[in-house]
């Protein structure tokens, strides 16, 4: 599946910023599973690229002098490629390592007892999908319900949540089952106009390699999915985070388009 990926985020600030930093996470790796045929970042200034911890590819945009607001776009071409394995290319890290608890992924008590109830001792492939059911029954998908600083447990209580919460649960419980899981940002392709193409999933390491569960979707399935960047949970993987001397109170626009080139879109 060759997919165009075009996505813009605009921040605009009620007062002058007199100075910004950003973290873009906003550039794939190429890998067995999704090849890089084009992609482009337009930003307003210069960026440093390098990589972070987790073997992402980090820009890191800094702005100097005055500005009242922010455009970022990344856009590209993509081919993805159905059924090949993710792979460990670009991971600096053991998988190990991604058995620790984070702020947003605490165990409570209550993500304890989702766990146990749903996880053995020795969890299969069939065990953790029945996990994703589990959760997606508790917190059915509901835009706006949370922001991006509930946690886990915060989000399960509220009895509902969007990608973002849907995957910090399952990392939570996958975690306290001595399962090592990651966060993944990146862009999903839908034929569901209900969908939005920004998206979050998981990848837990079982069987000696790293596997899909996309609990919004309730699929093992990556097909349709290019991933952005991995890390412990959002704060770890989201596109774009800065920080800000000044502005006062900003506006958020973010819009991403997914477009297969055959002429379905997203």
């Amino acid at each position: 599946m060759r997919l165009i990926i075009d996505h813009q985020t605009r921040y605009h600030y009620a007062d002058v910023v007199r100075r910004s930093t950003q973290y873009l996470r906003l550039t794939p790796h190429s890998s067995a599973r999704q090849q890089i045929l084009s992609w482009q970042l337009e930003l307003p200034g210069e960026a440093t690229c390098t990589t972070d911890g987790y073997g992402n590819i980090l820009h890191v945009l800094s702005l100097e002098s005055p500005h009242e607001g922010i455009l970022i776009r990344a856009h590209g071409e993509v081919e993805i490629c159905d059924d090949a394995p993710e792979d460990e290319e670009h991971s600096p890290i053991s998988p190990l390592s991604y058995l620790r608890p984070t702020t947003l992924t605490c165990p409570s008590e209550a993500l304890r007892a989702l766990a146990q109830e749903c996880l053995p001792s020795e969890p299969t492939q069939a065990d953790l999908e029945g996990l994703m059911a589990r959760i997606l029954a508790r917190m059915p998908y509901q835009p706006g319900s949370t922001d991006a600083t509930f946690s886990a447990d915060e989000a399960l209580a509220s009895g509902s949540g969007v990608c973002q919460d849907h995957t910090h649960v399952f990392l939570a419980c996958c975690r306290h089952a001595g399962l090592p899981a990651r966060y993944v940002s990146g862009y999903l392709y839908s034929q569901d106009s209900s969908h939005v193409a920004m998206h979050a999933w998981a990848e837990v390491w079982i069987e000696a390699r790293w596997h899909t569960f996309d609990v919004t979707n309730l699929t093992c399935s990556a097909n349709e999915h290019l991933k952005l960047a991995v890390g412990m949970d959002y704060l770890d993987a989201c596109p774009v985070r800065g920080v800000r001397y000044g502005g006062g109170c900003e506006q958020l626009q973010s819009q991403a388009r997914v477009t297969r080139l055959d002429g379905q879109q997203q």
